[in-house]
């Protein structure tokens, strides 16, 4: 029986499931689609309630990860075949080249000689970066990566830059076959393609963004180094308006509520507000206000400033004038009648779709409607976690992880054999 467990998605979810089985004595091997590990959450400027920047958290796991030799990691890999059953499961993996080696010091003298550029999808395109580049400021691993097809053809500044001769153009896709017990999908969420909502213009207004691209705004080392400054023109914004249930809760999107986009529509409320504290104004518009249980303190704190309004209402219509300002159009259920107020930006509060969805996973998963795992309905020695299974805040996909981690140990120990005190509490 194989003593190792293979986690897909190197995200919070995928990076918690793999430390917690490691310190409790399985080995455990990520595989990570991206060039590096954290995920969405590494996108984010901060977690709430607490409002601190999510590497206070994720800096703890890659020290975790670092130090624990029964952790590897793949990244820009992807799992092309599952076979086996619980307790002896073989797959195997395509590893892509990353076109730079582990002599990388992340010194940037290849960024300088670049003349080749390509859109930085970590901040959704909203800037550019060299075909040569470092996926971000605090990426783990900190080693750069070449876009090859971006890269200007027969051009080898990158490689003449390099003093540690850490780039290597003739890198080729590698084939990994890695034995496991069993295997936990971590695949997380894809940001809701806001262009198929037809009303709300995302497509053709420059200061009409989403949530994912606002948390990049703010943070800094975004494209606009924390400035919170409209797209267009660069203007500051002062006067925002948030969306909420841009496309969820909608029978022509997205059906279901993906749980965290109020909180986070109030997180980024106080991104205005601490912005700018004399005379920034945050509009939340909404269909229903969903702060539970530990949250309800922060919704009631945003409540309490008088510069943060929320009016309870389906927006129906947005549109950009000549001059960049947004005009956005809402039922006023409450208040009876139509609103119409102009805003320096409007922010919509997409909703999270599962990456699972349309994937194409080789394995034998069940999924429910809207394209999550079915976690109660997976082969033995399969599971789920975080928001492959469902949408839920980082919080709760942590402890979602820990219990993909203790499935796991389970399936290490044989499904009709308890887990040892011992390996509960980390003995081998």
């Amino acid at each position: 029986m194989a003593d190792k467990v293979l986690i897909v998605g190197g995200g919070i979810s995928g990076i918690s499931a793999a430390v917690e089985a490691a310190e409790a004595g399985l080995e455990a091997v990520i595989i990570e689609k991206n060039p590096y590990l954290g995920g969405r959450v590494a996108q984010l400027h901060k977690y709430f309630p607490k409002l601190c920047p999510p590497y206070c958290g994720l800096e703890i796991n890659f020290k975790r990860i670092k130090q624990n030799p029964m952790i590897s990691f793949y990244t820009l890999a992807e799992v092309t075949n599952i076979s086996g059953s619980e307790g002896d499961y073989n797959v195997t993996v395509r590893v892509n080249p990353r076109y730079v080696n582990e002599k990388c010091t992340a010194c940037n003298d290849c960024v300088e000689q670049c003349g080749a550029s390509r859109p930085n999808e970590f901040n959704y395109g909203m800037d550019s970066t060299r075909a040569v580049y470092l996926p971000h400021e605090m990426s783990f691993p900190l080693r750069h990566v070449v876009d090859k097809s971006a890269c200007d053809a027969g051009c080898q500044k990158c490689v003449e830059a390099c003093k540690y001769g850490a780039i290597d153009m003739s890198m080729e896709p590698q084939t990994v076959e890695v034995n496991a017990s069993s295997i936990v999908f971590a695949t997380g969420w894809n940001p809701y393609d806001a262009s198929k909502i037809e009303n709300i213009n995302f497509a053709t207004s420059q200061n009409v963004i989403t949530n994912v691209m606002m948390e990049r705004l703010a943070a800094p080392n975004g494209p606009t180094k924390g400035k919170l400054l409209r797209p267009s023109d660069g203007k500051e914004v002062k006067n925002v308006a948030f969306v909420q249930c841009a496309g969820s809760r909608d029978e022509n999107n997205l059906d279901y509520c993906s749980a965290i986009c109020c909180m986070a529509s109030l997180k980024q409320a106080t991104y205005i507000r601490d912005s700018y504290p004399e005379d920034s104004k945050a509009t939340i518009f909404y269909i229903d206000l969903r702060a539970a249980g530990k949250y309800e303190d922060f919704l009631q704190r945003l409540q309490a400033d008088e510069n943060v309004t929320m009016t309870k209402g389906k927006v129906a219509k947005i549109e950009e004038a000549a001059s960049g300002d947004v005009t956005v159009t809402v039922e006023d259920i409450l208040g009876g009648g139509k609103i119409e107020a102009t805003f320096d930006m409007v922010v919509l509060a997409a909703g999270m779709e599962p990456a699972a969805k349309g994937a194409n996973i080789p394995a034998s998963l069940t999924y429910e409607a809207n394209g999550f795992i079915d976690a109660d309905n997976l082969p033995a020695g399969i599971s789920a976690c975080g928001v492959a299974r469902r949408p839920d805040d980082v919080s709760a996909s942590v402890q979602d992880a820990t219990g993909a981690a203790l499935r796991a140990l389970q399936s290490r120990a044989g499904v009709n054999k308890p887990l040892e005190a011992a390996e509960m509490s980390g003995g081998n």
